[in-house]
């Protein structure tokens, strides 16, 4: 049975809703698809599943995007109603034709909806009474073409008299009907073969040509001996190349130049002289507003329209594109939206954007233009890439604001530290730019401690006691082989009572595919409820992102004891000054789990974190 059926504008305006179902639903689906689904550009899918206690629905929409309407189906999934989109079709129609803009109640509509939906309803139960009977046509089809097939061989439909010409050229050819009525089983003749035909068991000359010949083999084979003896011969008056004698090796007992040790030299308590930077440093860059591909959108601007002729305008042909350009098309198609949609997923499947993710993000663009009215003097090349831009600046703007200065006030005046809790996989650089981050605070008069939570790497404790050093912060460490989650609430447990504003936990590498790694991570988290949990990533991967991001934060919920359990709440990519343009892992990371990055790490030093900038990601994905 249907749940709900609405009718809203794209602004949220609801214009109708059926009265004759008025089942209240359990949760906010409605809410919920439009969140999740319609404004992350996943509309292009078929429907959406939505899960509260007590209730599992299927939700399936469509929309009219010349009047800018959305239409959406709401029914218990455990149903699987088989009338629920030709409804939607029909209910698009027929809305379409009485709605005016002016208007905001349409009781009117009743009616219409209840003879659609017993129109609907019939249809699909008609469906239901012929189907079982196709398939056992096409069963027992499927079964007796294979009974004759193997009774009459396998090219028996090949070697009829209809095959020797397949209706496009003489030269096409798949099959060759013999004279005495039988077709020849064994052989079937193509145009790119080069096997010989036999009419009445003798060999026809005429279909000979190409053919492999014994005889040739032997004249050529005898030939080619006598050549290779020639060759053979003239090789062993050759004068033979000098051979290369190794030098001796001269081993000296002197010390080398060069120190093999290359760690500063400690006092007697085994402390090392590190030197602190912290004051020294600068800047960093998160506080000052720049561009990071300038260049590129420089060169963007520059570019004039006409050098952007996509694929669509080249399959037309350039008539017909600046005739459809100055006229105008009545409503786009999806068949006039796919070849421009096809060089934008090429394009950014270029720039390392998930396979996966760009198809989507196409099927979305695709399902938000179709139907509407192509402008005068405009391209569809145009329109599709700046639907997509606009929507690439939908998907990379947070959904929320998340201020870290702000919750780190507001945790203070609360008296308890904010806990920031940095995961992800091996060697992706978690721990240097978990220093930046530090230094990033101590510049805003933060007070920051730093837990050392990561006891499996060798080095681990050692490299982050370093940067603490430096940084002239304190840092809490219990040592190896210690459970994490233990360590970090003492370490929480530390920074209340030494005053400490912000806790940065550092945490193992672990590979998204590690069940007790992963067990050990969600434990962490549980047990200490962090304020933040930052996903670091590094920029370099392209499809690897989407199976990394979708596991930990799947992990991270089925090994919760929680019943609200902690997910990732921001990205942090690494490496991105080693990219180039290839920028997609950013798109890639944000579509896949709906967090903003909000931190990326372009250096080595200290300084070098900075914002990501939005507009200029998307000028470079599309470019």
């Amino acid at each position: 049975m249907l749940e709900q059926l609405l009718i809203f504008t794209r602004g949220g305006l609801i214009l109708w809703t059926c009265k004759e179902l008025g089942n209240a639903l359990k949760g906010s689906p409605i809410d919920t698809l439009i969140r999740s689904c319609l404004l992350e550009e996943r509309s292009g899918a078929a429907s959406y599943n939505y899960d509260a206690p007590g209730a599992a629905y299927t939700l399936k929409w469509t929309f009219h995007n010349e009047l800018d309407l959305v239409f959406v189906a709401v029914y218990q999934r455990i149903l699987h109603l088989l009338y629920v989109e030709e409804l939607l079709s029909m209910v698009k129609r027929e809305f379409s034709e009485i709605y005016d803009p002016k208007r905001t109640v349409y009781h009117d509509f009743d009616e219409t909806f209840r003879q659609l939906k017993k129109e609907a309803e019939a249809r699909a139960e008609e469906l239901k009474k012929s189907k079982p009977v196709g398939k056992l046509v096409s069963n027992n089809k499927k079964q007796g073409q294979l009974q004759k097939s193997g009774f009459e061989g396998g090219n028996k439909k090949k070697s009829e008299g209809d095959l020797t010409n397949d209706g496009s050229d003489g030269d096409n050819m798949r099959g060759h009907k013999l004279e005495n009525g039988h077709s020849n089983k064994n052989f079937v003749v193509t145009k790119e073969s080069n096997m010989t035909n036999y009419i009445n068991g003798k060999e026809n000359e005429s279909s000979n040509v190409g053919a492999f010949d014994v005889n040739k083999l032997h004249k050529l084979r005898s030939k080619g001996v006598k050549k290779i003896d020639t060759v053979a011969s003239k090789g062993s008056k050759a004068e033979p190349k000098k051979k290369i004698t190794k030098k001796n090796r001269v081993w000296d007992d002197s010390p080398p130049e060069a120190k093999l040790d290359f760690t500063d030299p400690g006092s007697e308590n085994g402390e090392s002289n590190i030197e602190v930077v912290a004051a020294d440093q600068g800047q960093s860059m998160m506080d000052k507003e720049e561009t990071w591909s300038s260049e590129s959108e420089a060169e963007e601007e520059e570019e004039d329209e006409g050098q952007n002729i996509k694929p669509d305008a080249k399959k037309k042909g350039w008539f017909s594109s600046m005739f459809q350009s100055i006229a105008g098309k009545a409503n786009l198609e999806k068949s006039d939206l796919e070849p421009a949609l096809k060089a934008l997923k090429d394009r950014l499947m270029t720039k390392n954007v998930a396979e996966e993710i760009a198809g989507k993000l196409c099927e979305s663009v695709a399902a938000s233009l179709e139907g509407k009215k192509l402008a005068s003097f405009t391209r569809i090349s145009s329109t599709v890439q700046a639907a997509m831009e606009e929507a690439l600046v939908r998907i990379l703007t947070p959904r929320r604001s998340i201020d870290i200065l702000r919750d780190v006030h507001a945790a203070k005046e609360q008296r308890k530290p904010y806990v920031v809790v940095f995961v992800g996989v091996n060697g992706v650089g978690k721990s240097t730019n978990l220093a930046k981050v530090a230094y990033w605070l101590l510049q805003h008069n933060v007070s920051v401690m730093m837990a050392a939570c990561d006891t499996f790497r060798s080095g681990a404790v050692e490299q982050l006691r370093t940067h603490a050093r430096r940084l002239q912060i304190p840092i809490f460490e219990k040592g190896y082989e210690k459970d994490p989650a233990v360590v970090a609430k003492e370490a929480i447990q530390e920074a209340s009572r030494n005053g400490s504003d912000v806790v940065l936990v550092d945490t193992a590498g672990r590979m998204q595919d590690n069940e007790p790694l992963m067990r050990a991570l969600s434990k962490l988290i549980s047990l200490n409820n962090p304020d933040l949990v930052l996903f670091v990533g590094e920029a370099l991967v392209g499809n690897d992102a989407v199976d990394q991001l979708s596991k930990f934060n799947q992990k991270l919920a089925d090994l919760s004891t929680s019943p609200n359990p902690n997910i990732i709440d921001g990205i942090l990519l690494t490496k991105f000054d080693t990219i180039d343009d290839k920028v997609g892992a950013a798109l890639s990371m944000v579509y896949i789990s709906g967090a903003p990055v909000m931190f990326v790490g372009c250096g080595q030093s200290y300084t070098d974190l900075k914002k990501l900038n939005v507009k200029s990601i998307v000028k470079t994905l599309l470019k």
